[in-house]
Order: C-alpha cells, then structure tokens, then sequence
C-alpha cells in the first residue's frame, strides 16, 4: 500500500495524452510498444494460420493419395515371447510382430516391406498395409479429425514460436529506452539538485 500510494494512480495511455512533462523519449516508448504488440499479434497469427494449413493440407493429400492394400506373409511371424518380438494392441486385441510381406501395386510391380502382423502368422497370410503413390509402405492416414486436432495443436505451437520474436524485441527495445530514461533523470538530476537543495535552505 505506500508503494502504491507514493506511484499514485495508474493512468492508463498516459503516454498518449497531452502532457508538458511528457517528453520525446516517452513517446518513442509508446510508439514502440505499440508496434512490438502489433507485430506480435500479426506474426502469432499469421504464423499459426500459415502452419495450421499447411499441416492439413498435408494430411489431407495423405489421405486422398494413400490406399490400403492387402499383403501377404513372406516368411512366417514369430510367436509367442522372443526377442525378434514387439508387442503391440492390435485390431484383434492379440499379439502383433513385426514380419516380411508382399504386396502388388496397380501396375503389377511386386513390393516387399516389413509390417505388423498377428503373432504366429503362416505364410500366404493377408494383412492391409497402408501404400503411397509409389506403392511404398506408410503408416495409416490421419482421419479428418485427427488431422485437424494436429493442425490446431501444430498452428498453435508455431504461432507462439512466431509471436514470441517481436515480443521479445519489444521488451529489450523497452528496456533500453527505460535505462536511457533513467540515465538522463540522473544526469539532470546531479545537475539540479544541488540548486534545489540550496533554495529549500
């Protein structure tokens, strides 16, 4: 409370008011605060728009340009626990490891790859995997859903990444312009107050 009581009142935009104790330093000081806020709601938002778009679009052409395709079991699955296994929830609720197989795009080229399949599976066995256009393995294509959480997560994260760069310049700019504020007080200060202390005696 005395320090609240000694500031006074906290008047808001003071720098923007007439004033004839304003001076020029208080001035650029609002100019520059107002354009590190502005620079920063710009750049947060552009940037986090600009990411968010260009995570869903991404996913997006995932899903239109990705296919499902039955494969087959190469080489039989191990079973049971070993150390070649890893185990995994899958469709089924059993275990799935990691196996050989083969699969045959749209323009009958063979491709072979490692993908998850049950525990123990024989050989000739079917298993969907996921392909590009190229017929390369992918992994499952985000939905719509989730791909729009990614997206919000995504702009949300690079937004703040971009905001926080003319926010910070705002505050080392102000810092600098506080210092040499207070720099000029003193300097006046040690030239005044000698004066002002001789009149008050």
């Amino acid at each position: 409370m005395p320090l609240k009581a000694f500031r006074g009142p906290k008047v808001w935009l003071w720098r923007w008011r007439r004033n004839p104790l304003k001076r020029r330093g208080d001035t650029l000081e609002a100019w520059v605060l107002l354009g590190a806020w502005l620079f920063t709601l710009a750049a947060g938002v552009a940037g986090g728009l600009a990411a968010a778009r260009s995570v869903e679009g991404g996913l997006a052409r995932e899903r239109a340009e990705w296919r499902p395709v039955v494969a087959h079991v190469l080489d039989r699955a191990p079973g049971g626990s070993g150390a070649e296994t890893e185990t995994e929830s899958g469709s089924s609720g059993g275990e799935r490891v990691w196996a050989r197989v083969g699969w045959t795009v749209a323009d009958g080229s063979a491709h072979t790859g490692q993908a998850r399949v049950g525990a123990g599976s024989g050989i000739g066995t079917p298993v969907t995997v996921w392909t590009d256009l190229h017929g390369h393995l992918v992994t499952r294509p985000a939905t719509a859903s989730e791909a729009r959480l990614r997206s919000v997560l995504i702009g949300g994260l690079v937004g703040l990444s971009a905001a926080a760069v003319p926010f910070v310049a705002g505050l080392v700019a102000r810092g600098r312009l506080e210092r040499r504020r207070m720099d000029r007080w003193d300097a006046e200060w040690s030239r005044l107050g000698p004066q002002w202390g001789r009149t008050i005696g």
